[in-house]
């Protein structure tokens, strides 16, 4: 009996022979490795024309790059560039010039560093040798044959055994004291002539108006900084600082001085203080240092100094008018002591005791004493000794006569002095 099977819709496969079965098997391995390689490879592609695209752009900005960056805003280039004829074109340099640099060019190689050189005593063994103890600047504002003269203050050659100038170019000279003068803080000193180029030029500091440019040249804080240049304005005119000469905490005299705001500092004294046209127009002497205080710098008037430095040329020293007393405020002297030893009456507060009396002095020839109480000078009132020698120096003249009133045991006596230069004061 012929057995049937459950007929099915689709159609039965033909049948293969083991041969044609392993030879379809292999074109269908090969296909697949076809099919894979083709969706490798299109990645492939699209990354190695992409990679393509960034090299040749990098390689164009590269080879464009140096003739673009001239032309980008805010750029320059380095290199100095090249015309057609591969000259090298040069850039313009502009020399900048004001009324400054105009009067600092003028002057500036006249001022000088003076260094004071004394002996020094070693503490252990007793030796001595020379060492530079202090420095300052001067001003050359003279040339008479083999000699240039140098003007700087009383307080920077003070005690010297010997002076060392250097000049703007470096060079050093050794340098001989002409005068001083301690109550005007100014000193002449001398150099040999022959490497000296430049002098300043005196000005006219009696027109110097307030809120005027002045600059200062010197050597602040030594010759470091050797011509230094600070600026700033006439702060005041007229000025009148105390100063302690003997060191005794009490102010012996009053300078009168020009006040700027210029920077003047240690080793600044002595040197120029100039105007605007290069004009020498004071002698940098000194400051208020203190560290509530700022701008507050000193220079001794030009027009003050000119009479010192010519007396000083002249003599080595000021020949002033002395009285030959030494001398004590009465503000200074303990009420009990007022009342009991000078015997002053109550409502005089203020004058000048006389303490001593030099003998052979002008003071002694004229009768006064130990403990008069001077009141009043050629009809001036003295309130202290300041005002003193300020009346004395300012206004006589050595063989000039002095009329004094002075409180005598309670009483006044009035004295006439022939003024001689026999003393200090």
């Amino acid at each position: 009996m012929t057995n049937f099977e459950e007929h099915n819709t689709q159609q039965e496969p033909e049948q293969l022979t083991p041969l044609q079965e392993r030879l379809r098997r292999e074109e269908l391995e090969a296909q697949r490795k076809r099919d894979k390689k083709g969706k490798g490879g299109s990645k492939v592609g699209y990354f190695m024309s992409g990679l393509s695209g960034i090299v040749i752009g990098a390689l164009l900005l590269w080879l464009l790059l140096p003739s673009l960056v001239g032309q980008l805003p805010g750029t320059q280039q380095s290199n100095p560039t090249t015309d057609s004829s591969n000259k090298t074109i040069q850039q313009n340099v502009t020399e900048v010039s004001t009324d400054a640099t105009g009067a600092v060019e003028k002057v500036s190689d006249a001022v000088v560093g003076i260094t004071n050189i004394q002996q020094v005593t070693n503490f252990w063994d007793q030796s001595t040798s020379s060492e530079k103890t202090g420095s300052g600047s001067g001003v050359i504002y003279k040339i008479d044959g083999d000699k240039a003269f140098i003007v700087t203050n009383h307080h920077v050659i003070d005690r010297a055994q010997q002076l060392e100038v250097t000049l703007a170019d470096g060079s050093k000279e050794d340098a001989q004291l002409v005068g001083s003068d301690i109550w005007t803080d100014l000193a002449v000193i001398a150099i040999d002539s022959k490497n000296v180029k430049t002098t300043a030029k005196f000005g006219d500091s009696d027109v110097l108006k307030q809120g005027e440019t002045v600059i200062a040249i010197g050597n602040p804080l030594g010759l470091e900084f050797y011509g230094s240049v600070t600026k700033g304005i006439v702060s005041g005119k007229d000025r009148s600082v105390p100063v302690d000469l003997n060191n005794d905490g009490q102010p012996d005299w009053q300078t009168e001085v020009l006040q700027t705001d210029a920077a003047i500092n240690p080793g600044n004294s002595g040197g120029a203080l100039v105007n605007i046209a290069g004009e020498l127009v004071g002698i940098n002497s000194m400051k208020i240092a203190q560290s509530s205080v700022e701008g507050l710098g000193f220079s001794i008037p030009i027009n003050s100094a000119i009479p010192i430095i010519e007396e000083l040329e002249q003599h080595g020293e000021v020949k002033r008018p002395a009285m030959g007393v030494s001398l004590l405020d009465l503000t200074e002297v303990p009420a009990f002591y007022q009342q009991q030893t000078l015997k002053i009456p109550q409502e005089i507060t203020t004058g000048v005791v006389v303490t001593d009396v030099v003998r052979g002095s002008a003071a002694e020839a004229a009768g006064v004493q130990q403990y008069d109480v001077i009141v009043e000078m050629d009809g001036k009132k003295i309130e202290n000794s300041i005002e003193l020698r300020k009346h004395l120096y300012n206004e006589k003249e050595v063989g000039d006569t002095l009329t004094l009133k002075v409180y005598r045991q309670g009483k006044i006596v009035e004295l006439k002095l022939a003024l001689n230069t026999n003393a200090t004061i």
